[in-house]
């Protein structure tokens, strides 16, 4: 897996032309599809045995759970909720799809049905990880990219920070944007060679001497 990974390529150079017409409208109509039943009844069993006294720090798109693992390391005093909807990838560290580590749990989950019903339930997110999406590089699949996805202004309310990272820089800045569009303070930064990874897939990009970035929102 280490040093193989090819660059990122696009017809897209810049910024989107329709990202601040897609954010706004997803910000002046609620997103109203249905819920993910399977969604519900994980975050039914976590909601009922979650520590509420600690602050919450969320792994979207955990992958195998090592993040989550690594993220707790950086943060002691929190309680970390890792998700993934492939029952392949946690498979090593949740087989039945829904794991306790100490403070850590991972789930399989719908990502945007689980951001909902924690906004729901007013269970704020201290930390939200957004660990090298899929970056949808084609211009055609802005929607399918977080900052251009409908739930995203959920995603944005209910996390006092949030931390992405790619090997994508327009991806990086299209969410800062976004962010600022809906009224956050958000900064872009090119991480150090020799930068700590947070995910397996970040060492392989790493090796492969990809670029990598790192965004960072904060309350305005």
């Amino acid at each position: 897996m280490e040093g193989n990974s090819p660059q990122i390529v696009s017809s897209q150079q810049g910024m989107h032309t329709r990202l601040a017409a897609i954010v706004q409208r997803h910000c002046a109509q609620a997103w109203r599809a249905p819920l993910h039943a399977p969604t519900e009844a994980q975050f039914k069993r976590w909601s009922a045995t979650r520590n509420a006294v600690r602050s919450l720090v969320v792994d979207l798109g955990c992958g195998h759970g090592d993040s989550t693992l690594q993220l707790a390391e950086h943060h002691v005093d929190a309680e970390l909720l890792g998700i993934d909807q492939s029952a392949d990838r946690l498979g090593r560290l949740a087989p039945q799809g829904y794991a306790n580590h100490g403070r850590v749990t991972l789930m399989r989950a719908e990502a945007a049905t689980l951001l909902r019903l924690l906004a729901a339930a007013r269970i704020a997110i201290d930390v939200l990880y957004v660990l090298y999406p899929n970056p949808w590089p084609k211009p055609e699949h802005l929607m399918r990219r977080w900052h251009g996805h409908p739930v995203f202004p959920v995603l944005l309310a209910n996390a006092r920070r949030v931390v992405l990272r790619t090997n994508w820089r327009i991806y990086a800045d299209e969410f800062v944007r976004a962010a600022q569009l809906l009224g956050r303070t958000g900064a872009v930064q090119t991480l150090a060679d020799d930068a700590a990874t947070l995910t397996p897939f970040e060492r392989k990009y790493r090796a492969s001497g990809h670029a990598r970035f790192e965004a960072v929102i904060v309350d305005a």
